[in-house]
Order: C-alpha cells, then structure tokens, then sequence
C-alpha cells in the first residue's frame, strides 16, 4: 500500500506540504475547520500580496525573532529567490518593489491561489472543509464534521494550524491546549494603543508619510496611520517586536533632514514666530505632523534649535499592544523543544509548521516565506523518514 498523508491547515504552509508531498507521488488529504482555503492568505493579499523580500539570504534570516537552527535552514534552502521562482513556476510573475519587497504582477493573492490549487488537484490531493481537528488518539486524529464526528489514520501528519490572530479567519489558536509545550501566543504585527487628546480629532484616520520609526534596536520608514484609538500600519510592524519588549518608541518627522538643516529653516523665519509659525513657514511640516508634534512635544520646545532637535526624535506615548485579534500575526506557540527539526518527539510521523510555531517576523514578505519554507521543510522531512521501498524512494 502506498504511503498516505493527512495536513491539517490550508494556509500557506499546509498547501505547501501538501504540495511536496503530493508532487512526490503521495496521496495527500487536507482538512481545514474552515469552508474555503487559504482565507488569511487572500486577506494579506487584499491590498497587495507581499510575498517576499528581496534582500541577501543571512540579513532576511536575520529578521526572525525566537528563532531556531530548524527554521534557519528551512529559510537557507526555501528564502526570497526560491519564492520567488515558486511564484513563476506557477504562471504568477512577480516584481521587486523600491523598497525590496516582491509583489505579483497581479497584486492580488487570488491568481497565484488559483493557480496553486489547480495543480494540487492534478496531483491528487483532496480536500475535506469544515473539519475541526479535535485531537490525537491511538489511531488517528479525530475531527468534528458537518457529517458528524470522523477519525483518519495516516502514514504521515501534518499540522499547520496557525496562529491566533484574525479569529474570523481561522486562527484561534484553540489548538495549543493539546499540546503541553506552548510559548503563550502574544500580538505581532499589530497597531499599539496611545490616549490621545479631542485635539487630534482632525487627523484621525490619516497617514503619516516620509518618518522614520525608532524603537530599540529596529527602525522602519514606512508609512502609519493614526487611528482612533493609536497607531497602526506597515512602519509600526516593523518595530512592533521591539516595542513588544519594552522599548520606548521615537519618530524622527523628517528624516531627510539633519538637525543643523532643520534648525536654519527655523532661524530664516524673520520675526518673532509662534512655534506654530515655525513649523508651518520654516519647515513646511504637513498638517498630520504639526499636529503628531503639538500632541506630543509639549510645551517647552520653542526655540529653533530645540525644536529641531525634538522634530528629530519625537517621543510617541504607546500604552500597549492592540488585542490580539486585531494584529496581522502572533508570536508563541508550539515551543522548538517540542520538536525534532519540524517532527513531534512525542508522536511518531507528526510534523508541524507555519504560524503555530514559536517564531516572529515583521511584515514585508517574512510572513508568508516562513510558512511557505517551513511547511516545505516539514514535508521534505516527513519523506526523508519514508521506507526505503515507499513509491516516492527514488524521487
């Protein structure tokens, strides 16, 4: 009898095991509790499917946070060019934007789902919607099913079962009480909370543009959003590990400025200004970030020199994360001890993968590689423990 194989989860990460394993010959069954695939994966592509960075192998490696020796060599043999050329090879192409990271042409991830799915099923693999995996038992894994409770035995496991972010789109996390190593999940990539003030009601819903964020080691110079309730958006993931733990949060308001530049503008503005005068004839600041500033610098910054200083290093007053389910990711999970490279140690033929293991990255392409290298790794692992004489030996 042919080896078979059963992924639980179709995310990025299941449907890439499924793939390996399919295209080796196997046959694959994946289950997902929700009713259609990849719903988190189309989510991400809603505003443009980043699917990678274009940057040297070590420095995006260098990117993860709670990493491991298993998750390094999975992105070493799966990292930006790979994905990129596994885009290609499924008719997606794809370009390098100005900041490195890669887009398919198309922007949208539905092409590139399409496309990949259309293969699965020329390999074979079947899908089961709405299962919810339950547990484990001597046999199998047992699922809850519109047509009642079902067990399925397989030769080879795998889980990709997400993390605990965007709830509606099928991660909760409810898998981690099956498991008794488990780092507890926490927000990633999410919007931080700051109080502000009736004054900012103006600006609320407005993008902030050309800053750079500074946030412990880690900085970024993407665009943010105030919001009602603080801030969110691209620039604030990318420090949103650092403020995680800890880290005081600065924005410098003009970054392509020094602050002996700023400070002349300032000086050139004849008379006696108002602080408000300065930065809207000296500078020129947008409107967003005069207010961002009278918000946050209080009131002893007027004279030119300390207000350039201040305009270069703005403290922002972040209170905390944003719940969970609002962020685009989670760190924790399913803890590396737990784990022989990507195989459970304490179940024979059980491999694990993407998001419901314990590491984080920014947003910006790491997302989605890592699923994708990791459910690969996972699935090349599973085949390396296969018989000598299973159908796909010589593969």
């Amino acid at each position: 009898m042919p080896q078979t194989a059963l992924v639980i989860g179709a995310g990025p990460a299941g449907l890439m095991a499924a793939d390996v394993l399919s295209g080796a010959g196997l046959p694959v069954t994946i289950v997902d509790r929700m009713p259609s695939v990849g719903r988190k994966f189309l989510m991400a592509g809603k505003s443009g499917l980043n699917l990678t960075k274009a940057e040297d192998a070590a420095k995006f490696a260098d990117r993860y946070a709670e990493t491991s020796p298993a998750l390094r060599a999975a992105l070493a043999v799966f990292g930006p060019d790979e994905a990129i050329q596994w885009a290609n090879d499924l008719g997606q192409q794809v370009f390098t934007g100005s900041t490195g990271r890669v887009f398919p042409v198309a922007m949208k991830a539905s092409p590139l789902l399409r496309a990949w799915l259309a293969r699965l099923d020329a390999q074979g693999v079947q899908r089961r919607m709405r299962w919810r995996w339950t547990a484990f038992d001597a046999d199998g894994c047992q699922f809850d099913t519109p047509e009642g409770p079902r067990q399925v035995a397989a030769d080879i496991t795998i889980l990709a079962l997400g993390g605990a972010s965007w709830q509606r789109l099928g991660s909760d996390g409810a898998w981690a009480g099956q498991f008794a190593q488990v780092a507890p999940f926490r927000a990633s990539n999410g919007g931080f909370r700051v109080d502000w003030s009736h004054h900012m009601a103006t600006v609320i819903g407005q993008p902030v543009k050309a800053t750079v964020l500074r946030a412990g080691d880690l900085m970024s110079r993407g665009e943010w959003v105030l919001t009602r309730d603080g801030i969110e958006g691209g620039g604030v993931y990318e420090v949103s590990h650092a403020l995680m733990q800890g880290a005081a949060l600065h924005v410098d308001l003009l970054p392509d400025l020094g602050v002996d530049d700023i400070a002349a503008r300032l000086n050139r503005v004849k008379g006696k200004p108002s602080r408000a005068t300065l930065l809207r004839k000296g500078i020129k600041l947008p409107v967003v970030k005069q207010a961002l500033f009278n918000e946050c610098a209080g009131m002893t910054y007027n004279s030119p020199d300390a207000l350039a200083q201040a305009l270069k290093s703005l403290p922002l007053p972040v209170q905390g994360p944003m719940p969970m389910d609002q962020a685009i990711s989670t760190a924790g999970g399913l803890r590396w001890d737990a784990l022989d490279g990507f195989a459970l140690r304490d179940r024979s033929g059980t491999y694990c993968a993407g998001e419901m293991l314990d590491w984080d990255a920014p947003t910006g392409g790491y997302l989605i590689t890592a699923c994708l290298a990791t459910g690969r790794a996972a699935a090349m692992q599973a085949l390396a423990t296969m018989p000598a004489a299973s159908p796909v030996a010589g593969a």
